[in-house]
């Protein structure tokens, strides 16, 4: 790294990397660099030239440079081994499991990699340039680390495009990664890591899938015929976690009608007894006013992809909320979450707030729900954290 490799902030840029988050966005440069540093460790300094830190670069995203760390720490396959290592050595730490997030970017210092683990199957998505000239040494390392026989390239995300990336999908070893059964929290899913949402499977929701399966055993022990509604329920997770712990009717909601089909043959295989429809959420509420529920669970999707789109999400939240809430027996559950990170607490708070009023119930707070801890806060990045939600007692 060249001594004059550096971006320098403007004189009047408030950028948040002067207080630790380990983005600067193109705005809040002086000058940026030219394109030939694309993808190389450059130096950060403030506005009088102090050094903030080294960070990879690149001239076409809007985010031009992520933190690696104070000093001068150099982009190489001796930071890479420390820094799986430690990543792998803090979700070992949290237990034996083995599907899991092995890597959270910037919250394992390594901007740009999100690693998943499925077994003895790693899935690694790539969403910086500096990390993807990485991408065979990568693989390599974790392998060594971990164990697995296999890394999928799952480099298809959108985000890929605003660092001037391509999209697709392979494996390290370039062989064929057939779908498969995996068994995740005592459920078989039928799981095809090469496709489908995210990374395979949504890993982040594990601990709310348990979560919803006690709320429907305490009601059951209280005497009542549960009924469950499922809402964006993508492969039937919270559904079948309801079934098995005693709900009598559950139904489960998505307008993607692959995942209804997937949803259906994981139900099939694991002997639970739950009914999957593809339909419009929204509408569905609509359409069936007079169909109560004693425990709803709403996981949509993200409302609010940037910071424009957060009135009309807001929006769409609160309404989605009141129709659960209109929704529910009296005593009933509302397991809900957002996972945009654009969304903070205070304002899925006030939506809920808003929700009730127009509701006209009675609602109090069981649960504040939150991300895993392997997938870790760092806490000078709030947009670190992006899964939160409440389990709520509708009156």
């Amino acid at each position: 790294m060249s001594e004059k490799a550096f971006i320098q902030l403007k004189p009047n840029a408030k950028g948040r990397v002067n207080t630790g988050h380990p983005w600067v966005f193109a705005n809040e440069v002086a000058e940026l660099l030219p394109a030939e540093h694309d993808g190389d460790v450059v130096e950060c300094r403030d506005r009088r030239g102090r050094l903030l830190g080294s960070g990879i670069y690149n001239s076409r995203s809007q985010i031009v440079w992520r933190s690696l760390g104070r000093g001068h720490p150099i982009l190489n396959a001796e930071l890479l081994r420390e820094r799986l290592t430690t990543a792998v050595k803090r979700r070992d730490d949290l237990g034996g499991i083995k599907y899991r997030r092995l890597v959270w970017t910037e919250s394992d210092g390594l901007p740009g990699l999100v690693v998943d683990q499925f077994g003895d199957t790693l899935v690694m998505q790539l969403q910086t340039l500096a990390m993807d000239r990485w991408k065979d040494e990568l693989a390599n390392l974790l392998i060594e680390i971990t164990g697995a026989s296999e890394v999928i390239h799952r480099n298809d995300g959108s985000i890929r495009r605003l660092e001037g990336l391509e999209q697709n999908v392979s494996t390290h070893s370039g062989g064929e990664w057939a779908p498969r059964w995996t068994t995740i929290e005592g459920f078989d899913y039928w799981l095809n890591l090469m496709s489908g949402q995210k990374t395979g499977f949504y890993l982040d929701q594990r601990e709310q899938h348990l979560r919803i399966a006690q709320q429907v055993e305490r009601l059951v022990a209280e005497g009542r015929k549960v009924k469950m509604l499922d809402t964006f329920c993508n492969q039937g997770a919270f559904a079948m976690h309801a079934a098995r712990a005693g709900a009598e009717k559950v139904l489960g909601l998505d307008n993607a009608y692959d995942a209804i089909g997937q949803a259906v043959k994981n139900a099939e295989r694991n002997e639970v007894s739950a009914v999957f429809e593809g339909a419009n959420v929204f509408d569905w509420f609509t359409a069936n006013r007079e169909a109560k529920w004693d425990v709803i669970v709403l996981d949509p999707p993200p409302f609010a992809k940037s910071k424009k789109a957060m009135a009309g999400a807001l929006r769409g939240y609160k309404e989605l909320n009141m129709r659960a809430m209109r929704a529910l027996e009296p005593e009933g559950v509302l397991a809900t979450y957002t996972c945009s990170h654009h969304m903070g607490d205070a304002e899925l708070r006030g939506v809920l707030a808003e929700a009730a009023h127009d509701a006209k119930r009675r609602v109090q707070v069981i649960e504040y729900c939150h991300q895993p801890a392997d997938h870790p806060v760092l806490v000078t990045m709030p947009e670190s954290e992006y899964l939160r939600g409440y389990i709520l007692r509708v009156e």
